[in-house]
């Protein structure tokens, strides 16, 4: 018999490091199993009218003891300045583990992805096995991600 951690029941659960969990929306229940998996931050990249988005979800986490950062990123037009202040969330909190939503980690996966490769210095093509296991981008979201690498390699 295997005891699954309870966690890994949100949607498209999946773990990018000791310090970096990232999923789907989760429920109102779901925050407390966020709160005990030892997350100090949660950052939220959905709108707040996207489907199942928790109205209160600040309320949730902060009840849990956990830190609130919103970045409610457009689906359809993700921009270089919702990256950015990604990168300023991760960073001002790097030495914390956070948990990191969107609706079903698509945002998510690609952010993470961004971040890993332009501020971690990951290899770009290990680390994109991790967005592919969530996903394969769109369009549109091949084309940010693709946006964001050109214009971070140019400035640094």
């Amino acid at each position: 018999m295997t005891t699954a951690d309870p966690i890994e029941q949100l949607t498209n659960y999946y773990p990018i490091s000791p310090l970096i969990l990232t999923a789907g929306q989760p429920t109102a229940e779901q925050i407390a199993l966020i709160a005990q998996a030892g997350c100090d931050v949660v950052i939220n990249l959905a709108r707040p009218t996207s489907p199942n988005a928790l109205v209160d979800e600040a309320e949730l986490v902060a009840a849990q003891g956990m830190d609130y950062v919103t970045i409610p990123v457009v689906w359809e037009e993700p921009t270089l300045d919702d990256l950015d202040r990604f990168f300023a969330a991760m960073e001002a909190n790097q030495a914390r583990k956070v948990f990191v939503h969107c609706v079903v980690n698509y945002r998510v996966s690609s952010f993470v992805y961004l971040y890993r490769v332009l501020r971690l210095g990951a290899d770009p093509d290990e680390a994109i096995w991790d967005l592919r296991s969530i996903w394969e981008p769109d369009e549109t979201w091949s084309a940010f991600i693709a946006a964001a690498l050109e214009t971070y390699s140019q400035t640094g």
